[in-house]
Parts: structure tokens; C-alpha cells; sequence
């Protein structure tokens, strides 16, 4: 299992906390304001050194406190391999991460513990804007891939350039077609990794989605931020004059989108909530299968308030599948009894109540 120990200082209203998590299912419980959602961003911090509630990680850090640490024990591999790691972060926003006893940067961080993320805001998957989409498809690729991040940082850097270029309002032509030609090459090599695993994605979705919702007709396209049918140069030529006015380039990567529909009408528009829920999270456990096959390595899935949105044979099926992967997973709710009788008697599942930021573990 990726955590085998986990200690969390100063984050919310958690002053000072340790446990040993299941390898399997860990649910907390308590009450609102209790510190549930808290103990979930302390592991989003470890995992990714940021909040997923707020931008602004001073919020974050307990009130008239300088930093926030989290330290645990990992397995990363699953091979047996125990090292350290600890992450801090001040309120100036200075991050410091340590893995065996050596710096390590965030990139090399979110390789070890590849997390999921379930709450409200994963809604944002289907109603929200392009780069909430394009995030959960580079995650993907990321972790499939490994010349991913080099190639989409080598693609960032050179986008930032051509828009400076554009923000002056004239670019010299010989210029221009050196910056277009690099652009082109990137945004084609990094077009294709996100294509790819998309098509590896959707039959785990198929799959996943049929065991939650049953006949619900979904359908995942990946658009690549430019008319594929045409020569990418001949369309930023094209739209040279626009972008000069506008100052930033239209087309392209940073453009992408993964649509998601249901009998060919966006699925934010024609879905309930609670199946707007039910196919978020089956995009989110297909990832998980999908990681977990490529890589052998388990995810670690953090999931708030598991019971909402959901009626009971939809919150037993979430459980059901759950219960059949090698996740590690850590869900929230507000009684344990709500949850409690969805799993066999062989599954190790943990129960932690915690009020006022303090955990025990009741059974």
C-alpha cells in the first residue's frame, strides 16, 4: 500500500495528528466541522503540495501558525520499500519536500503517490470550463507516459514565448515561423499522447460506467484545440491577425478539451446530479484501473462525503467496486453506518472518528 503512516501538523483545525491507515479502506467519520475534509487536504498536500478547496494555501495553515507539515511513511512501489516523506509548506508559500532524506521536486512527488480526488468539485469534470478536462487527461498521460512532462513543459515554454511575441503587437515573420515550427512540433507529439491514452481510457470507462449506471449512453471525444483536418500552420497563419489584436495564441493544446456527452447533448446539461456523480466517478476509477494495469502501483483515492448525491444500491455498487481494486482509499462521511454494511467481512476497512481536528479509531 502507497501510506502506511501519516502525521499532519497545524492544517485547518488540525493542530497535531497520527494514524496507520488500512491498506484498503479507511472511513472517517464525524460531524460537520469536525475536521473530515481537512484530514483529506492534508493528504492532497502530501500528495501534491496544495489545497483542493482554496488557491490561497495560507488558509490552509492553522490560524496564527507559520506552516503546515505533513510526514508519513510511504511505500511508493508497492514492492516492500518503506522510505519517509515529508512535506512543508510556509505561508509565504515556500514548499520544501523531502523523499528518503533527499529534496525531491513536485513532479518527482506526484509520481509516488498518484491520487484521485472524488468531492463536489469534481463535477467541474463535466460542468466546468476546458482546463479542468485537459488537467484530468494530462494526469492521465502523465502517468502513462514518461517523456509526458518534459514534452508538455518544453510545449508551455515555448506557448509563453509566442504570446509575448504576440503581446507586442508585430512579429518579425522570420521569427515567427521559428516559434511556429517549434510550437507545431510539440503541440502535434503532445496532441498524440493525450489521444492515446484517451483510447486506452474509454474501455475502462465503458466498463465502469456500465457496472454504476447501467445503459446510460456516454460518449468520451477528445478535441485537440485546432481543426485536425487541416495543416496546423496554415490555421496559425490564419488566425495571425486575431491573435495580434488578442495577444495570446487561439488555437492549439492549450485549447483542448475531453467532451462529454450523453445522446449527443453535453452531459453537464441533460444529467441529474446524481448521475452527473456517478459518471464523474466512473471517469475517476477508470483512471485508477487504467494506472493500476499499465504500472502494477495501486492509486490512493480520496473521496468526500462518499454518501452524497447517491441513493443506497448506487452507493453499495461505488463500494462494491472499490472494494474489488488494490486502491487505497480514505472516504468521509458524517455516520459510519451509512457506509458500513456495503462491505464483505474479509475486506480490511478501518473506521476513524474525529472531532475537533483529534482522530481515534473506533473499530
Amino acid at each position: 500500500m502507497p501510506i502506511r503512516s501519516l502525521s499532519v501538523e497545524k492544517i485547518r483545525n488540525i493542530s497535531a495528528l497520527s494514524f496507520e491507515p488500512s491498506e484498503r479502506i479507511n472511513i472517517i467519520y464525524g460531524a460537520n466541522g469536525s475536521g473530515k475534509t481537512s484530514l483529506l487536504e492534508s493528504l492532497h498536500f502530501l500528495g501534491l503540495t496544495r489545497s483542493f478547496r482554496t488557491n490561497q494555501f495560507r488558509y490552509l495553515i492553522s490560524a496564527s501558525e507559520s506552516q503546515s507539515l505533513v510526514f508519513s511513511t510511504i511505500d511508493a512501489m508497492g514492492n516492500g520499500q518503506v522510505k519517509p516523506l515529508g512535506v512543508s509548506r510556509d505561508v509565504s508559500g515556500e514548499v520544501n519536500i523531502r523523499y528518503g532524506g533527499n529534496s525531491i521536486d513536485l513532479s518527482e512527488l506526484a509520481g509516488l503517490i498518484p491520487l484521485q480526488l472524488i468531492n463536489t468539485d469534481t463535477f467541474e469534470l463535466l460542468e466546468g470550463s476546458p482546463a479542468t478536462r485537459r488537467q484530468f487527461v494530462d494526469w492521465g498521460a502523465f502517468h502513462s507516459e514518461t517523456a509526458f512532462i518534459q514534452l508538455w513543459r518544453a510545449f508551455k515554454r515555448v506557448l509563453q514565448q509566442r504570446n509575448s511575441l504576440l503581446k507586442c503587437g508585430k512579429i518579425d515573420p522570420v521569427l515567427r515561423q521559428i516559434w511556429d515550427q517549434e510550437f507545431i512540433l510539440y503541440a502535434e507529439q503532445l496532441t498524440s499522447m493525450r489521444q492515446r491514452y484517451i483510447d486506452l481510457l474509454m474501455p475502462d470507462f465503458e466498463e465502469i460506467l456500465l457496472r454504476l449506471v447501467g445503459d446510460l449512453a456516454i460518449t468520451l471525444k477528445f478535441s485537440a484545440g485546432w481543426d485536425k483536418k487541416r495543416p496546423l500552420d496554415e490555421l496559425l497563419s490564419e488566425n495571425l491577425l486575431r491573435d495580434l489584436k488578442q495577444g495570446f495564441t487561439s488555437i492549439g493544446p492549450q485549447r483542448a478539451d475531453l467532451k462529454v456527452k450523453s445522446e449527443g447533448v453535453s452531459a453537464a446539461e441533460r444529467l441529474s446530479r446524481g448521475q452527473k456523480k456517478l459518471v464523474v466517478s466512473a471517469l475517476k476509477l477508470a483512471q485508477g484501473a487504467l494506472f493500476h494495469r499499465l504500472s502494477n502501483r495501486p492509486c490512493v483515492y480520496l473521496i468526500d462525503d462518499l454518501p452524497s448525491e447517491l441513493d443506497e444500491r448506487h452507493s453499495r455498487l461505488f463500494c462494491e467496486f472499490l472494494e474489488q481494486t488494490n486502491n487505497q482509499c480514505f472516504i468521509t462521511c458524517v455516520e459510519p453506518d451509512a457506509l458500513s454494511r456495503f462491505w464483505k467481512a474479509d475486506t480490511a476497512v478501518a473506521y476513524f472518528n474525529i472531532e475537533a481536528g483529534q482522530l481515534v479509531q473506533t473499530h
